[in-house]
């Protein structure tokens, strides 16, 4: 029997515009909206990420975060 999706948690995000571009773009792709893809992407993030880019990636954002901030 499948789980009940029931959206139980409720939290203010920041995005950057590129970011939340991602986002919508990927929810229109899906046929969700954006709540329920922040919710897919990470119920299944093992599976949608490439660790190995994952961690280069996530190193590029963080050298650059500072002065994005600015």
């Amino acid at each position: 029997m499948p789980k009940r999706f029931r959206l139980t948690r409720r939290f203010s995000v920041a995005m950057t515009e590129d970011g939340y571009r991602g986002l919508r773009r990927f929810a229109a792709a899906a046929g969700l909206d954006e709540g329920e893809a922040l919710s897919f992407l990470f119920e299944n993030f093992d599976s949608v990420t490439d660790d190995e880019l994952l961690g280069h990636r996530l190193r590029l954002f963080n050298a650059e975060l500072e002065e994005r901030k600015r």
